[in-house]
């Protein structure tokens, strides 16, 4: 979806509750359609990526059905990313707003919000996340798929193994960083971002405070209707 597109669905309300519409209804199934396959894969691949952790496989109803699930959990996730790269290339990509906010992102660190420059819907870091994750999606596809028909992979190729062993497991590590501190920004560092996803929408202060040119895109589109 473009900015355009995502500006036009929202909504400012100002003589109600002063709440925006920040995620419509397809992002939010998407994002947790993506949360829930990579979650999915992330115990999985780790219960087979070291023996000490395979009693996570445990979790899903043991090892043979861990196997199985794993590659097809994988295209569930593969295919979320696309879809929510569909939704999001016009907002994702960076400006020179992003490139002033970076400089600044210390502020961001310590927690002091007001002293940082104005972003769009998505700052600097969330959208460095995305595309992390969006193209650690491709390689893991990618590997995955050679590790899945790993069999059809002739011996005087083996090389394609190796490579697609050692590619699947960095990029996983990769990305596992990426969503653990995915998780910690959302949930304790900013206050408001996880129940957006949750409910679609924030407040005014929280959209001011935090997205300031997306916050008056909205609103100066919501004068116009």
């Amino acid at each position: 979806m473009s900015t355009s597109q995502v500006i036009s669905s929202a909504h400012a309300d100002h003589q109600g509750d002063g709440r925006i519409l920040r995620y419509t209804l397809s992002e939010r199934v998407q994002h947790w359609l993506g949360a829930f396959t990579y979650i999915y894969c992330l115990i999985t691949g780790l219960a087979f990526w070291s023996p000490y952790m395979f009693w996570l496989a445990d979790l899903v109803g043991g090892g043979p059905t861990a196997r199985f699930w794993h590659p097809w959990f994988g295209v569930g996730f593969a295919l979320s990313m696309f879809w929510m790269y569909k939704m999001w290339i016009g907002d994702m990509r960076i400006t020179d707003a992003d490139r002033r906010w970076s400089k600044a992102m210390k502020y961001y660190i310590e927690n002091e919000d007001e002293k940082l420059p104005p972003e769009g819907r998505f700052n600097y870091g969330q959208k460095v996340l995305f595309w992390l994750l969006f193209y650690g999606m491709v390689l893991l596809l990618i590997s995955g798929v050679g590790l899945w028909f790993v069999e059809s992979i002739p011996w005087s190729m083996r090389w394609l193994r190796y490579t697609a062993i050692t590619v699947h497991v960095a990029v996983a590590m990769a990305t596992i960083g990426g969503i653990i501190l995915h998780v910690y920004m959302g949930t304790a560092m900013v206050r408001g971002g996880f129940t957006s996803i949750i409910r679609g929408e924030v407040t005014t202060t929280w959209a001011k405070t935090h997205h300031r040119l997306w916050y008056e895109q909205v609103t100066r589109e919501s004068a116009k209707k």
